[in-house]
């Protein structure tokens, strides 16, 4: 089988790396195929990351986003150089599959079972605010401009300028993705919830009501409570949405 399973958006992560702070990323999978398609993530340092979620179903022609999350650490490595990776694993199940369908023997390579591997490599990023992209340094890092026709007066003030403007759209970018994330993060909070609610329903309708009048009563009551939770949910997802 040579058609790709899953594409996978960015092809590495950039994570913005600050002392004693968690830092986010997101990773698109998009079913490329006619099937549902299983996934798996997984990393070579499982106690630095977490990832949600990390197993789940897709189905064809449609997206998954996943949050990737770094732990707060203590110590920044050296240069930042991370060779910290991730390995995403991908197979075809059989159409209608859940997350439920998923098992430990699902991407395990036996009986001609096609599994496709990818593996990203984790890149650490510093900071707009870093000092490594102070304004005094990157103003010391120019070139002198050797116009006779500009003072050096002139020349400070230019590179602080575009400085300021580098740094500026630095910052938008940073404020973008973390409200993608946190856009994400809220999606996945929604759909624990439903699922959640589900199971609650499941549950109630299992334990035998001493009358069809009961019955009625409790899925009534069960209704007005799941949508209640999804619109305070929604409200608030509107809120940040549009902060």
């Amino acid at each position: 089988m040579t058609t790709e399973l899953l594409e996978i958006q960015p092809q590495e992560l950039r994570i913005i790396f600050e002392l004693k702070k968690q830092s986010s990323c997101s990773i698109r999978l998009v079913n490329k195929s006619d099937h549902h398609v299983a996934f798996k993530v997984k990393t070579t340092s499982s106690s630095k990351y977490c990832v949600r979620p990390n197993t789940g179903v897709i189905k064809p022609d449609l997206t998954c986003d996943l949050i990737v999350t770094m732990q707060a650490q203590k110590e920044a490595p050296p240069d930042l150089i991370c060779s910290d990776k991730f390995l995403i694993q991908s197979t075809i199940v059989p159409d209608g599959a859940t997350e439920d369908y998923i098992m430990s023997t699902t991407f395990v390579k036996d009986d001609g079972k096609h599994i496709e591997e990818k593996r990203l490599k984790v890149i650490l990023v510093s900071p707009p605010h870093s000092p490594i992209l102070s304004p005094m340094n990157m103003i010391s890092r120019m070139r002198p401009y050797n116009t006779a026709t500009e003072s050096n007066d002139d020349m400070v003030q230019n590179n602080s300028s575009h400085t300021k403007e580098v740094l500026e759209a630095m910052r938008n970018e940073q404020s973008i993705n973390r409200n993608h994330i946190e856009e994400l993060r809220l999606r996945n909070d929604v759909e624990e919830i439903k699922s959640k609610l589900r199971e609650f329903e499941s549950i109630l309708k299992q334990d035998n009501p001493r009358t069809n009048e009961n019955a009625r009563t409790r899925e009534t009551g069960f209704q007005l409570l799941f949508v209640a939770v999804v619109a305070l949910v929604s409200i608030y997802l509107g809120y940040l949405l549009h902060s």
